[in-house]
């Protein structure tokens, strides 16, 4: 079934991404967000709802964190970080709300498939993670076989949207200890108001 291979595709990105992660870069990342006064998060689209569910685990550890775009969030300081997720690192209001980050001063923490992407070269730190985005598109059918570029079973971004959320949820258990955290900490913090 397709289903089944769609799976194994995703599994199988998800264990790059696992074999690719870089431990130095992933400290860095580690004392960006523990040491900056807030951390302000932002996806568009599918990876909006991943930089929420990220955002959620954060406040879950104590650190102050803000969704781009919700009318409680504050201004952006030079003690603060934008942790900024798009799979091509061209999504437009992205960019803009990262130019506006860094003439503020503040750190940029990048999420995408492509280091050399205008956000990835205007970030502080960049975390590569592997995916097929909207931008890989080749139409030649032989151009595709000869550089062995085979179409995903995963439509547009989901390759990197799923490989991102297992990594931030990952980068959650790294923090926990790092921070001496335990889940009966995370509960303590998780809302009451439903």
């Amino acid at each position: 079934m397709i289903l089944n291979e769609a799976i194994e595709e995703i599994v199988d990105n998800i264990m790059v991404v696992s074999d690719e992660t870089n431990e130095e870069s992933v400290n860095e990342m580690m004392d960006i967000l523990t040491s900056s006064k807030n951390v302000f998060v932002i996806g568009q689209g599918r990876s909006g709802l991943v930089a929420r569910a990220f955002a959620m685990r954060l406040m879950h550890l104590g650190i102050g964190v803000y969704v781009v775009g919700e009318t409680i969030t504050p201004a952006i300081d030079d003690d603060d970080c934008l942790l900024a997720i798009s799979g091509s690192g061209e999504t437009s209001y992205i960019i803009s709300t990262a130019k506006i980050a860094k003439m503020r001063d503040a750190k940029i923490v990048a999420v995408t498939s492509y280091s050399e992407s205008t956000l990835g070269k205007m970030s502080d730190l960049v975390i590569h993670i592997k995916g097929r985005t909207k931008v890989d598109s080749e139409k030649n059918y032989i151009k595709r076989q000869m550089d062995g570029k085979h179409l995903s079973l995963s439509p547009l971004g989901t390759l990197f949207e799923v490989s991102t959320l297992i990594f931030l949820d990952a980068l959650i258990a790294q923090l926990m200890d790092k921070m001496g955290k335990t889940e009966d900490d995370l509960k303590k913090r998780h809302t009451v108001l439903e």
